[in-house]
């Protein structure tokens, strides 16, 4: 359930936690009862924590290095007729 923060006119601000489909109704202040606003907030989201760096991984990115060449790509002869749709078989069916 979320926590949510009200405002009394004669009290002051207080928290609720309560459910999600409750939020249309009415609060009254624990103090002196009376009906009470609903304060609307930016959510409390801690980017700080430990556990959230541990599931985005590190700050910085790391160096990836590649080691030797890549091979070059094999090319498919014009002759295989694996794909007659292509610009380079279009040569053969002339």
């Amino acid at each position: 359930m979320p926590l949510y923060d009200y405002k009394c006119d004669d009290c002051g601000p207080f928290e609720v936690w309560h459910k999600m489909s409750e939020t249309s109704m009415p609060r009254a202040c624990p103090d002196c009862d009376a009906i009470a606003s609903r304060i609307f907030t930016a959510p409390n989201i801690s980017l700080g924590s430990g556990s959230l760096m541990q599931k985005i991984g590190t700050p910085e990115p790391r160096l990836v290095q590649r080691k030797g060449e890549p091979a070059k790509p094999v090319n498919q002869s014009a002759r295989s007729g694996t794909r007659p749709w292509m610009l380079g078989h279009a040569a053969e069916r002339l």
